[in-house]
């Protein structure tokens, strides 16, 4: 039997994911399981949180005695700005997904992006080294990732975004620890992003909204991975296009419960045994997605 996300009690440390929408978020499944593997004493929630009032839902959470959350669209910028201090990911991504409530003053990590690598080159098998990365999107999704790439050290990574200017901005940003790693950056709009790349990732909301992908498939080549951070039936429009051009279509939940693992490490000092999690979580999201 599956477990449920555990109700809160006096006993449980409690815990959420802060967003607008989170009624889709399979946070909460990821972090039960966490705590059951592990024996850990903890209760995790959706916290839906108004566009215009996300630093007051928060620290209202908080201040009724939770531990940390994790953060998602739109707020990771949010985020970050509202701790009194970051680790170095979070400080070179300026945006966070993961809050820890310590006492002492909020911490802010970012853990997407080892999450991204962690599942691109364990559970899928695809080295990043020496590969040539597209990465589509400049907002808080691609600027918590591209530092864990950079450090991946693949040949190049060209961040695209319909606004350069954006994208610009984050890769300067990125600038000397590309160069501590000796990968080529650069910063392209979307008419002119690249061709055959080995690895492209998806950062952008168009899945979300339910929009195209806004970059030609001359950005694929056969066997390209191509990972959709998105996942279930929002990220179904674009693996179609990637198994169309003959790439090689991933969603974004094994990103989703590799960066969870590395939050719940952070709140608990233990780190979850993700494999078993994500095949459950992948057997519930393919049953509901008609896959």
């Amino acid at each position: 039997m599956n477990p449920t996300p555990a109700q809160p009690t006096a006993s449980a440390d409690r815990y959420a994911v802060a967003g607008n929408p989170v009624a889709h978020s399979r946070s909460p499944a990821i972090h039960a399981r966490f705590a059951a593997q592990t024996g850990q004493a903890v209760a995790y929630d959706r916290l839906l949180c108004p566009l215009d009032a996300f630093a007051d839902t928060v620290r209202a959470f908080a201040a009724g005695g939770a531990k940390g959350a994790n953060v998602t669209v739109p707020f990771k910028f949010e985020a970050f700005a509202l701790a009194s201090r970051r680790t170095p990911r979070a400080e070179l991504a300026e945006a966070a997904n993961t809050l820890r409530f310590d006492a002492d003053g909020w911490l802010a990590d970012n853990t997407d992006g080892v999450g991204l690598v962690r599942d691109i080159t364990v559970n899928a098998g695809v080295p990043l080294a020496g590969q040539r990365v597209l990465l589509l999107g400049a907002g808080g999704a691609s600027a918590g990732v591209l530092g864990p790439l950079i450090e991946a050290r693949p040949a190049e990574i060209v961040m695209a975004n319909r606004t350069v200017a954006k994208a610009e901005a984050i890769v300067a940003r990125h600038a000397d620890w590309a160069a501590q790693h000796g990968v080529r950056l650069a910063a392209r709009g979307l008419d002119d992003a690249g061709t055959a790349f080995d690895v492209f990732i998806n950062g952008t909301a168009a899945s979300l909204a339910g929009s195209g992908v806004p970059v030609s498939a001359a950005v694929l080549r056969p066997g390209t991975l191509a990972v959709d951070m998105m996942y279930g039936p929002a990220a179904r429009p674009f693996l179609d296009w990637v198994r169309t051009h003959g790439g090689v279509p991933r969603d974004g939940l094994g990103m989703l419960v590799e960066q969870a693992a590395e939050s719940f490490f952070l709140w608990r000092g233990v780190r979850p045994d993700t494999a078993p999690v994500l095949a459950a979580l992948r057997a519930e999201v393919d049953a509901a997605t008609g896959h």
